[in-house]
């Protein structure tokens, strides 16, 4: 077991306000972590970190074994896989689904004149297929459903073969369906014996996919809980991050939160 992510009390400090307040966390190479925690929690901005497009006001992170601030980061991104919306709209309209997907090789939003080895359009041709894309390998990314532009992100980000996988709300915005798609190709991926690390955002248990193992629960930028899920996601530790009673159920590996009392009155 290899330590992927380690922070030690870390603090991001914006215009005299703490986003993240002391937060300690060691992320190993066979755990899958989800984050949850209320809007403005400091959810994004751990992630931002440890993708290393962000560097805390004190602290200490290391990734993959390199202590940020004194290595270059460039040399440590293309071992690192990321997913996110605010990522995706820099992806051009007029892009392929395989291209959007390949280049990812080189690190770049649309493809240019870089040049390609055959092993990389194979390896870009089999995640299309690995995240139930290939069909859709020729259509440009603009046409695609939110659904398709989901699993189009996370085919993006694990292309580079990753040893850090990082996913922020990749569910958010879907329907039912496109939601419960998705999850279960991520299910499938977290219990893979040569998956990568993961960490993932989300604001509802709900999606978190089976085969995740820990968790760290957020509220103010304060690690309220973190550690094995089961142990973890208990209804008095998302009492304390969410503000009110919360009923939890675990059913074959899925979640269910409800409000145990009414919210107002």
């Amino acid at each position: 077991m290899t330590s992927v992510l380690e922070m030690k009390d870390v603090v991001v400090r914006r215009n005299g306000r703490h986003i993240v307040d002391g937060v300690s966390w060691t992320v190993n190479d066979d755990e899958r972590w989800v984050i949850l925690g209320p809007n403005g929690a400091g959810k994004t901005t751990l992630l931002q970190i440890a993708d290393t497009m962000m560097f805390p006001t004190s602290g200490t992170v290391d990734v993959l074994g390199e202590r940020l601030g004194k290595t270059d980061v460039f040399s440590l991104r293309p071992f690192i896989g990321f997913a996110s919306t605010a990522l995706a709209r820099q992806i051009p309209a007029d892009e392929s689904v395989l291209n959007a997907v390949l280049t990812a090789a080189y690190s770049v939003m649309g493809r240019w004149n870089e040049q390609y080895e055959n092993i990389d359009e194979r390896r870009a041709l089999r995640v299309l297929a690995e995240w139930k894309l290939d069909g859709l390998a020729d259509r440009t990314f603009g046409t695609l459903s939110d659904g398709e532009r989901k699993r189009v992100q996370v085919a993006r980000a694990v292309m580079t073969d990753p040893e850090l996988l990082l996913l922020d709300e990749p569910t958010a915005s879907l329907d039912l369906g496109a939601r419960e798609e998705l999850l279960q190709l991520l299910s499938g991926y977290a219990q893979a014996p040569t998956t990568p690390a993961m960490v993932m955002v989300t604001h509802h248990v709900e999606e978190i996919p089976v085969g995740f193992t820990h968790v760290m629960l957020l509220r103010e930028g304060r690690a309220v809980a973190q550690g094995p899920l089961r142990e973890t996601l208990t209804r008095e530790n998302l009492e304390q991050t969410f503000g009110f009673p919360i009923a939890i159920i675990e059913q074959n590996g899925r979640w269910v939160a409800r409000a145990e009392a009414p919210i107002f009155g």
